[in-house]
């Protein structure tokens, strides 16, 4: 079966414990896959030996009747993630060589749980970008093409690699991580499924950290029981992490009934764009009525807040960053740069970062320490606080109202060439997080479900938000989205 490769993690889940295949089979496919598919870019360090060694022990727990649902699935982890022994280089320079000693919790959940690691993905330098176009290692490349076109297209960000990796079956799954939308923004770009859970849910511990309070893990993967299997191994409480929630863990994907009858499904009118696409608003028209025709109640909301959701996310995120950047100074983290005689320690610092950080995370860094600063912290970095407290309580009023989930368009557009938005302002490109950073300002779960086509063929996603802590609700209310948008579409294979 030379098409391994391309199975969900449930499918693959199901013939490896009915003795169909092996991991170690589903492990050789995948790497065949990635090997042949240098032109995504999406694998920046591969680890087949790794790989091969865990699919083998795997494989002996599955024939011991030992093994939990992601035993022998072999998935891709972001470069966020630390691996002990394997590169972890948040796709920056200033961490070119450092090989940590140590293993993420999210992962160390994901290996305990039997899951094999095929090697480590493209990603935007810290997660800071939409398009992984701020990468060390270059750009990822979405697998989709727009129309007959030849356009090398962006598979969005932070998780680019993640999400082209997922979508052109080089692995069952990958992780990825969501501070203003980079895991539903991305899945969106390439067609397929991706889970913010509620902030806490997952552990940020040995995540390399953009912004502490809105970095979440999540599953990118390519479907929505896939996703719910995912998580479940990927959430757990973690005493290392101060603000992982100790709260049980359900089964997710138990959970998925696709009976949706009698849910109140939120439609919030701030959402209605000046300028929306035509297609993503007729897109958001068509998911509501495939939620009625499933028995979810309608009802017309108001996040009176929103508009002030971007501004506010762009003043806290790049603060936080610029406090959790600081370590990155040439002496405590990080390659030094070298220096010339007679420099000093300011010079050090100078070079260093001029050398290891890139242009967006300079001028992040730049604008949070500017935020921050004497003078301008109460205008700026308090008020923000001030505008998400607000945010927070508009989506805790909705919810208080009865309110079972928000249906909102996962993204202001299909995927964008890669270089499109070279010269255009900076906020230009901020602009595609608009539909998504308010769910990390809130700190809820949210899901982008690929549902439809644009006019050249590329996919759309509409993105659903949760009560806090009831992933297993907004699972079963996008399952059923799924199930009534029956999206097969998959890139025709160029690379």
């Amino acid at each position: 079966m030379s098409d391994l490769n391309k199975l969900g993690l449930a499918e693959a889940r199901d013939k490896l414990r009915a003795g169909d295949v092996t991991s170690v089979e589903l492990t050789q496919a995948c790497l065949g896959a990635i090997e042949s598919a240098g032109a995504l870019n999406a694998f920046v360090h591969n680890t087949p030996e790794l790989a091969i060694e865990q699919a083998k022990a795997a494989d002996l727990r599955i024939q011991s009747g030992d093994a939990p649902d992601m035993c022998g699935l072999p998935l891709g982890i972001k470069d966020l993630f630390c691996t002990k022994g394997v590169p972890s280089q948040a796709a920056s320079g200033i961490l070119n060589g450092f090989v940590p000693e140590y293993e993420s919790t999210v992962t160390q959940n994901l290996f305990d749980a039997g899951s094999v690691m095929l090697g480590k993905l493209n990603m935007d330098e810290f997660a800071m970008g939409s398009s992984n176009e701020t990468s060390v290692y270059g750009n990822a490349i979405n697998p989709w093409r727009r129309g007959n076109e030849d356009t090398a297209l962006t598979p969005g960000g932070s998780s680019g690699g993640s999400a082209a990796a997922v979508s052109a079956d080089l692995c069952l799954a990958a992780t990825g991580t969501d501070t203003g939308g980079s895991i539903r923004q991305p899945a969106a770009f390439v067609g397929i499924t991706g889970i913010k859970p509620t902030y806490g849910r997952c552990s940020r511990w040995g995540v390399v950290a953009f912004a502490s309070s809105l970095d979440q893990a999540g599953p990118m993967t390519k479907n929505v029981r896939d996703a719910a299997i995912m998580l479940e191994t990927m959430c757990s409480h973690d005493p290392k992490d101060s603000t992982s929630v100790d709260l049980p863990v359900p089964n997710f994907e138990a959970m998925l009934t696709d009976d949706i009858r009698g849910k109140k499904i939120g439609i919030p009118k701030e959402y209605h764009m000046d300028g929306m696409p035509a297609e993503i608003d007729a897109l958001w028209a068509e998911g509501r009525e495939m939620l009625k025709a499933a028995g979810a109640e309608l009802v017309d909301i108001s996040l009176p807040h929103t508009k002030y959701a971007l501004p506010a996310y762009y003043v806290i995120a790049p603060a936080e960053a610029s406090s959790n950047l600081a370590r990155y100074d040439g002496v405590r983290y990080g390659q030094r740069a070298t220096l010339a005689q007679g420099d000093g320690i300011t010079e050090m610092y100078e070079k260093t970062r001029a050398q290891g950080f890139g242009h967006e995370v300079q001028r992040r860094v730049m604008i949070g320490t500017y935020v921050l600063s004497a003078g301008f912290y109460d205008a700026y970095y308090n008020r923000a606080r001030k505008v998400r407290a607000l945010i927070k309580k508009d989506f805790e009023d909705v919810f208080a109202a009865g309110i079972d989930a928000i249906l909102t368009p996962a993204t202001p557009s299909a995927a964008f060439g890669l270089g499109e938005m070279s010269d255009a302002d900076p906020v230009k490109m901020y602009l595609n997080d608009v539909f998504t950073v308010t769910v990390n300002l809130a700190g809820l779960p949210g899901i982008a479900v690929p549902t439809g086509v644009d006019s050249q063929g590329l996919p759309l996603s509409l993105q659903l938000i949760g009560r806090p802590w009831e992933e297993g609700d907004l699972l079963n209310t996008a399952y059923a989205l799924e199930q009534s948008a029956g999206f097969v579409a998959k890139p025709g294979k160029w690379w």
